[in-house]
């Protein structure tokens, strides 16, 4: 039995055939059972995010063109045309390919949390479809085990590498407490919806989301309990505003120097905190300049974000020798089951010696003979058996110069200190 993975994602394979390969929710459960019915594959677990298709198997040698066979045939795409864009990792490199995914040192943005709770439900799917067993269901703990030990010993996540997480990072030193702000996102695209989930992960205390199209508004608003409103609305809530984020394609500012001037006089001067992500700007330039607003561009955030990603490498080489101490440490327990089996093999076959030799001295009392000339006879017969097929091989190895097998039994066996030792 071998651990595989096959797979591609967003570093070698274009977008196109990773939306063809993907698994949505609802196939996943068939698709299992399609996999761990492939000739060859024991185990399975089917990880699908946006950046990645990746299928972990415990199986025999040889299943791995099965596999990759299988996994276009279901999509029913060409094999030809997926095979070159798939990887495969095999037994310990399988586990660091896990180990490293896990931990998000595989993931378009270095160290992001999300794909840990993305590999924590592939495998809870597989299992509850009973597609999981000893070995993956080790493997996938270690894994969870390992990605803790790399967020809570390393910087790996905590240093801002995206525009949204920069702009949350800094409200969150400006406001030691988040849960007591209201945040006014204004746009509804890709980076106002991050800067929306790091903000609620934070216990932003309320959202409110503005948007030209109120019903897109509304759509991200319900998602973290926020509630939306139109662009021109925009004044009439801004006095309620701790946090402004600000990301819309709209060619003219969104927000001027009046309306903040107002907003701030019905707040009695608490300050507010703006980022104005968009180019063109969405808050006027001017606005920086009143006493009691902390207005950032994307530019002012850039600076933050390279020194994140500074910050995030340097974690990354930590994280990257706690892989490999862990890797060997769930390798070393995999050949721990070889020889487990191998031991159980060797005992059971001592055994059915054992009661052969024990069989034939109780028919040689049952006919007379001596207790004493029948326990000879059981100690010798048993320990020439049991030591004829090693004698053998040790004699071979000798014969043949093959010194590793003649010290490993040596080692094995104690040798050095039950022989008797010769007089110089």
């Amino acid at each position: 039995m071998k651990l595989l993975v096959l797979g591609l994602n967003h570093k070698n394979a274009p977008i196109d055939i990773r939306e063809r390969l993907a698994f949505g929710p609802d196939i996943i459960a068939g698709a299992l059972r399609d996999l761990t019915g492939c000739q060859g594959v024991c185990e399975g677990v089917v990880l699908s995010t946006c950046n990645r298709t990746e299928l972990y198997c415990a199986a025999h040698d040889g299943a791995e063109e099965e596999i990759r066979r299988w996994l276009s045939g279901f999509h029913g795409v060409e094999h030809e045309r997926v095979n070159p864009y798939l990887y495969a990792h095999t037994d310990r490199d399988a586990v660091v390919h896990l180990l490293r995914v896990s931990s998000g040192l595989d993931s378009l943005v270095l160290g992001e949390p999300q794909i840990l709770g993305q590999v924590k439900t592939a495998y809870q799917t597989a299992t509850d479809c009973t597609a999981t067993g000893k070995l993956l269901g080790r493997l996938f703990q270690h894994a969870f085990s390992v990605a803790k030990t790399v967020r809570t010993e390393t910087a790996i996540g905590s240093s801002p590498v995206s525009v949204a997480f920069a702009a949350v990072n800094l409200a969150r030193q400006i406001f030691s407490d988040l849960s007591q702000q209201t945040a006014l996102l204004i746009g509804a695209g890709e980076t106002i919806e991050l800067a929306a989930r790091h903000l609620h992960h934070n216990g932003v205390g309320r959202i409110i989301v503005a948007n030209r199209t109120v019903e897109r508004a509304h759509d991200l608003a319900a998602q973290f309990d926020g509630f939306a409103i139109s662009l021109t609305e925009i004044a009439n809530h801004l006095p309620e505003a701790d946090i402004v984020i600000a990301s819309t394609a709209s060619p003219l500012p969104v927000l001027g120097k009046g309306t903040v001037e107002r907003a701030l006089k019905k707040r009695k001067h608490r300050p507010i905190f703006m980022v104005d992500i968009a180019v063109p700007r969405d808050i006027e330039p001017e606005v920086g300049e009143l006493a009691d607003v902390y207005l950032y561009t994307i530019d002012d955030l850039q600076g933050v974000i390279d020194e994140g990603l500074r910050s995030r490498q340097a974690a990354a080489e930590q994280a990257e020798e706690i892989i490999a101490f862990h890797s060997t440490e769930f390798m070393a327990w995999l050949r721990s089951l070889d020889a487990a089996g191998l031991i159980q093999d060797y005992r059971h076959r001592a055994e059915e010696l054992r009661d052969e030799v024990l069989a034939r001295a109780q028919r040689q009392l049952d006919a007379g003979k001596s207790p004493t000339e029948v326990l000879s006879f059981l100690a010798h017969t048993l320990t020439n058996k049991l030591l004829h097929a090693p004698s053998s091989r040790l004699r071979q190895a000798a014969r043949e110069g093959e010194a590793d097998i003649l010290e490993a039994a040596n080692e094995l066996f104690q040798l050095d200190q039950t022989r008797p030792q010769t007089a110089p």
